[in-house]
């Protein structure tokens, strides 16, 4: 017979007393889950953290030119199956970066000797006042006094190149390990970017799982809007500084400038940098001034002010600000501040910053708005 006594019935524990541990030990285990799984990826930044620039930079690269690498697959889905596509994208890529580097660098060897020349020669003779200072509007006198004061004497121009050359191997060796360095990095952006090419499809697909997992449907929209805003960077940074040095060579080359084409690129890579193009139309500006073409380079500042002007203030807002919907102030308060953080990655990490904190920043307070219309109603 079952015994139905009391103290039967109240033998075990209490089944809600075991739902509760239980719950308690999956939270603990879920709990540890977590905390392993931050400790193995804090262990794995720390790893690679001198590496963390050149896997950005390939992410930056990809993130760009996705679109147009998607178009290609489609128009040649056979070499998109196999390394053929990637390593041809990847190649352009590479030849997009190497070859201004290249004419920069076969400009400033060709030109390396004859300014060995000319300082030989100024500590010979010195330097005479150039006769583009008589030709100057306005400070002709100050100029060339302090011209004829500190390098007409041969003995000035003597004690400030060698102290130049007292600094100079410690500058080169400087210069040498950065270069080093910056080509490391470059070699593992591109190395990164072709895998990204290679499998693109897969890892955009498991970052978007991991996305809804850890944060819902708003974690993929914060994505696409940092998406957006590195597309909308490469355009209104790359492209339009492109634009800009492509424009200006052709002005230095009808104003009598020296090299146009070398100062072309180095005005495009400058005006990458929001403000920072003047300083090279100046500088070639000054050029051709020294050569005696004073309204030639009067006209190449002014319409080197004028392109930058437009570039800067109605081109690249529309651009950059126009497919995140971001304010121009939070636009370039991202490029300023991202440079100075990060540097030349920052131009593109920066403004993805500021157009996710922009984006959460509406949502939450559009959010808030709702319910307190909700509760007054």
């Amino acid at each position: 017979m079952q015994d139905t006594t009391p103290q039967a019935k109240i033998s075990g524990p209490p089944r809600c007393t075991l739902v509760k541990a239980s719950h308690r030990s999956r939270r603990g285990q879920e709990i540890a889950r977590n905390v392993l799984a931050f400790f193995i990826l804090a262990i794995a930044l720390y790893t690679i953290r001198g590496f963390m620039p050149a896997l950005m930079w390939g992410c930056v690269f990809a993130v760009a030119t996705w679109p147009l690498y998607t178009r290609a697959q489609l128009f040649w889905p056979k070499a998109a199956k196999g390394l053929l596509l990637p390593f041809l994208f990847t190649a352009a890529m590479t030849l997009i970066f190497v070859i201004p580097l290249l004419l920069i660098t076969l400009e400033a060897v060709g030109e390396a000797q004859s300014a060995l020349n000319w300082l030989e020669k100024a500590r010979q003779s010195g330097v005479p006042v150039p006769e583009a200072i008589s030709h100057l509007p306005f400070g002709r006198q100050t100029l060339t006094q302090w011209w004829q004061a500190h390098l007409a004497n041969p003995k000035d121009v003597s004690g400030l190149v060698g102290a130049l050359d007292s600094k100079g191997m410690a500058v080169t060796k400087a210069v040498g390990a950065q270069v080093a360095h910056r080509g490391t990095l470059f070699c593992f952006s591109i190395v990164t970017l072709f895998f990204l090419y290679k499998d693109g499809s897969s890892v955009v697909h498991q970052c978007r799982i991991a996305s809804r997992r850890a944060f819902g449907r708003r974690g993929e929209i914060v994505a696409r809007q940092i998406v957006a805003s590195i597309h909308g960077t490469v355009q209104g940074l790359v492209l339009v500084g492109i634009a800009e040095g492509v424009l200006m060579g052709f002005v230095y080359f009808l104003c009598g400038a020296p090299h146009p084409a070398l100062f072309g690129v180095i005005t495009g890579v400058a005006a990458m940098i929001p403000f920072c193009a003047m300083i090279a139309i100046g500088f070639v500006s000054l050029l051709i001034l020294a050569q005696g073409a004073s309204m030639a380079g009067i006209i190449a500042f002014c319409i080197g002010a004028i392109v930058i002007f437009v570039a800067d203030h109605f081109i690249r807002p529309v651009l950059i600000g126009g497919s995140t919907k971001l304010p121009f102030l939070w636009v370039l308060l991202g490029i300023l501040g991202g440079a100075e953080t990060w540097g030349l990655l920052g131009l593109f990490v920066g403004p993805a910053a500021m157009a996710a904190l922009d984006l959460v920043w509406r949502r939450w307070t559009v959010a808030s708005s709702r319910r307190q219309n909700q509760i007054e109603s």
